[in-house]
């Protein structure tokens, strides 16, 4: 698996220029690990369940919709949604001060 530049530049669409050339230059290939993840045992509430769940949502991800995003939250346990607007897929370069108070609000909400 490989993302070429015409999709990076869709996931950094509203990131700053410099973060997209980055993404450009250190892309490399890689894999699903889908031999491997069949080989897991799958998550349990012993452990796995007990960590709460939080979805940060960005309302232009051009590479996972917000329907699908919301799909994925009602099917995942989440226990707390945040959502960022205007952010798109790499929302810690586009809406850098919003990822940070999500952060701190989720930390705070989850200690």
């Amino acid at each position: 698996m490989h993302f070429g530049p015409e999709l990076l530049a869709k996931l950094y669409q509203l990131s700053p220029i410099e973060d997209l050339e980055l993404a450009k230059s250190l892309a490399r290939a890689g894999s699903l690990f889908l031999q491997d993840l069949s080989k897991m045992k799958k998550f349990s509430n012993v452990g796995y369940g007990r960590v709460p769940r939080v979805y940060v949502v960005c309302s232009e991800d051009k590479g996972i919709p917000e329907e699908f995003q919301r799909w994925m939250i009602e099917n995942s346990g989440v226990t707390n949604v945040v959502e960022i607007k205007g952010a798109d897929h790499m929302p810690m370069f586009s809406k850098t001060q919003e990822v940070c108070n999500a952060l701190v609000d989720i930390s705070n909400k989850c200690t």
